[in-house]
């Protein structure tokens, strides 16, 4: 888990245009909040490895979650707008952040 996490968070430093194209238009400082929410799934990958700092990283990694939460639904909107064949995947994809977030609150034990 602590190894998706971080290669999840670096990403959004090398690809951010994948993540401020899905961020609801509603919501500002798109790139800025690209940059935090990957630095944020980096340090929360991170604390989950030593015992003693898990428990701050899945609570870290369950917030991120809820709170980009709004973006999967934003993608989801923007393929059906547009007919994209994949629009099926988003809808998976919303069922799925609440396996993550149960498999984060694991490590809160």
């Amino acid at each position: 888990m602590a190894a998706f996490y971080v290669m999840a968070g670096i990403n959004h430093f090398i690809n951010p245009d994948i993540y401020t194209g899905i961020m609801p238009p509603w919501v500002p400082f798109h790139t800025e909040l690209v940059y935090i929410s990957g630095g944020v799934e980096v340090a929360g990958g991170l604390l989950l490895l030593p015992s003693t700092t898990r428990n701050i990283g899945a609570w870290m990694l369950i917030g991120l979650l809820l709170a980009v939460f709004p973006a999967n639904i934003q993608m989801a909107i923007n393929y059906y707008e547009v007919g994209h064949s994949m629009f099926w995947l988003t809808l998976v994809r919303l069922p799925f952040q609440l396996l993550l977030i149960w498999w984060a609150w694991k490590f809160t034990k």
